[in-house]
């Protein structure tokens, strides 16, 4: 198992979705626009050779604009790891922050019968991952647990490089632990590491610093945090 100090984390935040370019947040889990998908291509084109070449993991949100996302950008990385028997991981814990209708995915039964999303296993999203209560809920305390939650659980994986698509306010928990307003643009991708190895770390928050900035094939087009608070 690496240490975590050696670890690679590839963050990356979706394609342009729908809601990024109306500014209307009514939209049930927004899809990716045309654009959107041409950006995800574009994020194939520039990793194929590199980060998809070498990752040992990639995990996504269950949104539909991040399964689209990781559909479209890692696909050589989907099939040479589904080859090797480790499938996407469709992670709950990593949905949009807020509790709008763009940031609220669809049912597990919805998203199964797309034919789009045929192959991923859909079985974490549990009933209540869309419910936006309890450790799913809107609520600064809860958004900051499950953003732990997931650097804990990137931690203690035995993968050394693992490709990670969520969203720009998510990812900014994650990364900085609050919603910093931090610029994130679509289908940017960043590198990290870990600051601690577990047993160094007695408060337990497994923080990642940054390593570089690797891609970035879409305008900072903003979240839904932003266009509601006009930050």
């Amino acid at each position: 198992m690496s240490k975590a100090t050696e670890k690679r984390i590839f963050l990356t935040r979706h394609a342009e979705a729908e809601h990024n370019v109306t500014e209307d947040w009514t939209i049930r889990d927004a899809p990716l626009t045309a654009r959107g998908r041409e950006q995800a291509a574009a994020l194939n084109e520039a990793t194929k050779d590199t980060v998809q070449a070498t990752a040992d993991l990639l995990v996504t949100s269950g949104l539909k604009r991040t399964l689209q996302t990781t559909i479209l950008a890692f696909p050589a990385l989907r099939k040479r790891l589904e080859a090797e028997g480790k499938p996407v991981l469709v992670l709950p814990q990593l949905q949009e922050v807020n509790d709008l209708p763009c940031d609220t995915g669809s049912d597990r039964e919805v998203l199964e019968a797309d034919p789009e999303f045929a192959g991923l296993d859909l079985s974490p999203l549990t009933p209540d991952w869309n419910s936006k209560e309890g450790f799913y809920a809107a609520t600064e305390t809860a958004i900051r647990a499950r953003a732990r939650w997931v650097r804990q659980w990137l931690r203690a994986r035995p993968e050394r490089r693992i490709v990670v698509v969520s969203h720009g306010d998510c990812l900014r928990y994650i990364t900085k632990g609050e919603n910093t307003h931090e610029a994130w643009a679509n289908v940017e991708m960043r590198e990290f590491t870990f600051a601690k190895e577990e047993g160094e770390d007695g408060e337990g928050e497994a923080w990642l610093v940054p390593v570089k900035r690797v891609v970035q094939e879409g305008e900072d087009e903003p979240t839904s945090s932003e266009q509601v608070s006009g930050a």
